[in-house]
């Protein structure tokens, strides 16, 4: 059997399940006394964006959305992240057996995965599977849907449009969700991080492309603009659940990073 072994762990997030699991007890019960998203934690996405840094500073934010994937109990996860370590031309869909977690091992649905790479000519580009940004949000997603079945894609020089076929089609699945992870601005001091990144809430909230690119960055951007013609062509309406710089966890205004959560709903 192929396991995807883990590349981040003990680095991104903890090594072991139970301090994992403290973690989201702890930012689920800031979430409910905040009382700012009760009205949306009855929410069942077909799909969502989460950040993928280090969980002190982000997961607070991708957990708000992986959350909400329970309510679909969905069979299959699809999780989709840009390459940042290994140039790669095109997308690469993980071939493996079962991936890696703190929780144990997670199955992949092999066959979907083969399906969606003879459908999409998609390459299995193993080196670029030694990835955070699709990492990060898979032991979130094994807390939440214990019993699905993963698909990872990793995405270098790629077409918005053909991996946004890719997920349109995932999206015809009712028993498939799709994970789009990407994190904001990078490095600037707050007020122009901020800036920046309302160019990015604003776009995903009006499912507006052309915006996208009149500012945003998002080192994920490309896995957005997929999912913005995706939802749009399949008539799904986002919502913005939460954002948030590292400056939130850190304190440190002088130079942050961006985060954002959202999630894709049936209108």
């Amino acid at each position: 059997m192929s396991v995807r072994e883990s590349a981040v762990s003990g680095q991104f997030y903890p090594k072991d399940a139970q301090s994992i699991e403290e973690m989201i007890t702890h930012y689920n019960r800031l979430l409910e006394r905040s009382g700012a998203l009760e009205s949306l934690l009855h929410l069942k996405p077909r799909a969502v964006i989460a950040p993928h840094a280090g969980y002190i500073y982000s997961a607070f934010t991708a957990n708000v959305a992986i959350r909400l994937l329970s309510n679909t109990q969905a069979k299959r996860v699809l999780v989709i992240g840009p390459s940042h370590r290994v140039y790669l031309r095109g997308s690469s869909i993980g071939l493996f057996d079962a991936y890696e977690t703190p929780y144990g091992t997670m199955s992949v649905d092999t066959a979907y995965a083969h399906m969606l790479a003879e459908r999409f000519a998609l390459d299995f580009v193993p080196d670029a599977h030694h990835e955070h940004s699709t990492e990060v949000e898979v032991p979130l997603v094994r807390h939440y849907l214990p019993e699905a079945k993963l698909v990872e894609i990793v995405y270098g020089d790629e077409a918005p449009k053909h991996l946004a076929e890719v997920i349109a089609y995932a999206l015809a699945d009712p028993q498939t969700v799709t994970v789009i992870s990407t994190d904001l601005s990078h490095y600037y001091p707050l007020e122009e991080a901020k800036r920046r990144d309302a160019l990015c809430l604003a776009a995903i909230e009006r499912l507006d492309i052309t915006l996208l690119h009149q500012g945003c960055e998002a080192c994920g951007k490309i896995g957005v603009e997929a999912l913005l013609i995706a939802a749009k062509e399949r008539g799904l309406k986002p919502i913005l659940l939460d954002y948030r710089t590292s400056a939130d966890a850190s304190g440190d205004s002088s130079q942050v990073v961006g985060y954002v959560s959202a999630a894709f709903v049936e209108d």
